[in-house]
């Protein structure tokens, strides 16, 4: 067990190190069997965070995101976060006011997080198999750049299902009532 820890740590090490020193604007941790984002992280990025534009945290084991990396990430374009057991995300996502995309599919949301519909650039959200049964569709409507959401796999109550479609500009992809999620 050990040992796999190690290397779980190495290859996070090599991949913030290849971000580094490529000067890349992509940092990626995604399947590194992370808990929670290295605090060590933000010493080793400090000098290039306002670089960074995109991060993949995809298929981790992720509950939580913090404040401090919402802070520190501010010029993020895209975040995928797909594949974790996130629940909620912290105010600061508020922080991110050039992110054009953000992934949270294959996650635990039950409440829309809606400190999304404060994010002027945002053009694409994926919430796609979570848990979520409300949306807020006015908010969503006000949102100047959004594109596309995808709400495909979510127990959406009726209501969204009615009220959404003639409010809103953007493609809201749903699946059929009481569709399920196929098996991984």
């Amino acid at each position: 067990m050990l040992r796999k820890m190690g290397e779980a740590v190495a290859r996070v090490a090599r991949k913030v190190n290849e971000t580094v020193e490529s000067g890349s604007d992509t940092l990626d941790l995604a399947e590194c069997k992370l808990v929670s984002f290295p605090v060590g992280i933000y010493k080793v990025l400090r000098n290039v965070t306002d670089q960074i534009h995109l991060i993949t945290l995809a298929n981790n084991e992720l509950k939580a995101l913090t404040s401090k990396f919402m802070t520190t990430f501010c010029q993020l374009r895209e975040l995928r976060l797909e594949g974790n057991f996130l629940h909620r995300l912290p105010n600061e996502v508020s922080t991110l006011q050039h992110l054009k995309a953000i992934d949270l599919s294959r996650n635990q949301f039950h409440d829309f997080p809606e400190q999304l519909t404060t994010l002027p650039a945002l053009e694409n959200i994926n919430l796609e198999e979570n848990e979520i049964v409300d949306v807020p569709v006015e908010k969503l409507a006000a949102m100047p750049a959004l594109h596309l959401i995808n709400l495909r796999f979510n127990p959406l109550n009726a209501e969204v299902r009615v009220i959404a479609p003639p409010l809103i500009k953007f493609n809201m992809l749903m699946s059929p009532e009481g569709a399920r999620a196929p098996p991984p």
